[in-house]
């Protein structure tokens, strides 16, 4: 039995310029985390004594006898990209899926993991990233960036630059007295809402054409928090209100990013205290984030009564086997 352990990730600055359609011309980069709550992959071979030679659990049950038979595209695509046929795969994770938290990706990193070190593969952190990312954007042919895969495979604080010949991973050297005042002063909220990331992103690339502006403006704000997390003078409350300036810009990209409940949710933690904001992942549902100084985080939690909180640290230890038996 091998076990693999892939955490999910919040993305604060820079989202739209890891799109490939305009990194490649304008370059591109990311400020993410990755946090303490994790998608867990378990696979094993199925002996040959069982009626069936694939079974998987997920959010639903499938046993087949053909990997052509298998319903999920991203487990069908890669176990027929390995080669591999006899699999039961089991998949639980701390989250739902569809919350803007980079779920599907990390569960493709980690089911990737699991899958290579079942065929006595070992592959680094920048080889699973860069295999998710092919699984997904080629094999799945699913639309948009390419930040959460990465983020799911190295783990940690980073600033990742994308351009035409590739990216880097940069960890950020925040001190941890600054980072745990940080993590403090964050809340994270589940908004009830659930969407497939892929047809909102269908509807951001479509739109991006128009909006190079904006995201030319986004990219420059990844310099700006880079400064504010990494010089010990940088306000981290000038990092809450930078939050809420590239959410601005985040909504104007496409009409699908947000909604008039979205919008209303952000508008009562505003007033409420927070300093700023965002709506996490492609838009349209899923979790938000506020930057929100601890003496006001009551009024925030009063203000957003009836949506589910999630607690959270971060992580730095990205995807990892934690079972190999």
């Amino acid at each position: 039995m091998i076990i693999s352990k892939t955490p999910v990730r919040m993305s604060f600055f820079g989202g739209g310029t890891d799109f490939p359609e305009f990194y490649r011309e304008h370059g591109g980069a990311v400020i993410s985390s990755t946090f303490d709550k994790y998608c867990h992959v378990n696979v094993r071979e199925v002996p040959d004594i069982f009626d069936f030679k694939t079974f998987l659990s997920y959010a639903r049950i499938e046993k087949v006898n053909s990997v052509s038979e298998i319903k999920h595209p991203a487990i069908r695509n890669a176990m027929e990209w390995l080669g591999l046929e006899r699999v039961a795969l089991n998949y639980d994770a701390d989250l739902p899926s569809k919350t803007g938290l980079g779920t599907s990706s990390s569960f493709s990193v980690g089911m990737l993991n699991a899958l290579y070190t079942m065929q006595g593969i070992t592959k680094t952190k920048r080889e699973l990233a860069d295999a998710a990312i092919y699984l997904e954007r080629v094999l799945c042919n699913e639309d948009g960036g390419v930040q959460d895969q990465i983020a799911a495979a190295f783990g940690g604080f980073n600033r990742i630059d994308f351009n035409a010949e590739g990216y880097t991973v940069t960890p950020l050297e925040i001190t941890e007295e600054k980072k745990q005042r940080l993590n403090s002063n964050l809340m994270l909220f589940f908004t009830g809402l659930s969407r497939f990331s892929f047809e909102i992103q269908k509807t951001t690339k479509s739109e991006m054409g128009g909006k190079t502006a904006q995201l030319k403006e986004m990219l420059g704000m990844v310099d700006v928090a880079e400064k504010i997390l990494v010089e010990p003078n940088g306000s981290l409350e000038d990092f809450g209100r930078l939050l809420n300036e590239t959410w601005l810009l985040k909504r104007s990209i496409s009409g699908a990013i947000s909604t008039d409940f979205i919008d209303e949710l952000y508008n009562k933690a505003m007033g409420a205290g927070a300093l700023g904001g965002k709506l996490l992942g492609a838009g349209g549902g899923g979790c938000m984030l506020f930057y929100v100084p601890e003496e006001k985080q009551m009024q925030v939690r009063a203000a957003l009564d009836g949506l589910h909180e999630v607690k959270f640290s971060f992580e730095n230890d990205g995807t990892q086997i934690i079972c190999n038996n």
